[in-house]
């Protein structure tokens, strides 16, 4: 992504997190925003779905409760999370009587990056706009042809393409392609 874009995208995190600060229901989108990466960071480590979503819904409660000492000092919020992270699985851990031996993939900095670029674009193709992101999801998650997603959404094979393209080039503009 170029140096505009994580600019850009850093002053909207720090002006999100500023709104949450002084209106705690505004931290509602710093959750949505930073969710699956919690989860995905648990699910990889305790392997139970369960203590997955306890432990992910414990470091949004910890984060909500401790939001008003952050202080922004450019590092994205999702460092910070990471670090409560960090804490709330070494309790976790303790609590329960184990050390984990770390699995082979935190091991594998070029696997941990194939996770964290997978985690973005779910993202990006979420923010496509809905007629955009329907495409992208028949055509490349479920196989479906062109001509199955133009009867679904009642459209001519050429529109759907023509949707298809238009999503791709915005996904390829957000990822600096």
């Amino acid at each position: 992504m170029s140096d505009l874009n994580t600019l850009e995208r850093g002053e909207e995190e720090r002006l999100l997190i500023a709104a949450a600060q002084s209106e705690p229901a505004r931290f509602a989108e710093l959750y949505r925003r930073n969710f699956y990466r919690i989860y995905a960071f648990f699910a990889r480590r305790v392997g139970n779905r369960e203590a997955s979503e306890d432990l992910t819904a414990e470091v949004f409660h910890h984060a909500l409760a401790s939001l008003r000492s952050f202080k922004w000092q450019g590092a994205p919020f999702i460092a910070w999370l990471y670090g409560i992270a960090s804490n709330v699985l070494a309790a976790h851990w303790h609590k329960n009587g184990k050390n984990p031996e770390p699995l082979p993939e935190d091991r594998d900095p070029e696997n941990v990056s194939t996770i964290e670029r997978r985690l973005v674009l779910s993202q990006l193709v979420e923010a496509l706009l809905p007629d955009q992101r329907k495409v992208i999801v028949r055509q490349f998650f479920e196989q479906r042809s062109i001509r199955e997603i133009a009867q679904e959404m009642g459209r001519s094979q050429g529109a759907i393409k023509q949707l298809q393209m238009r999503a791709l080039e915005n996904l390829r503009d957000k990822l600096g392609n």
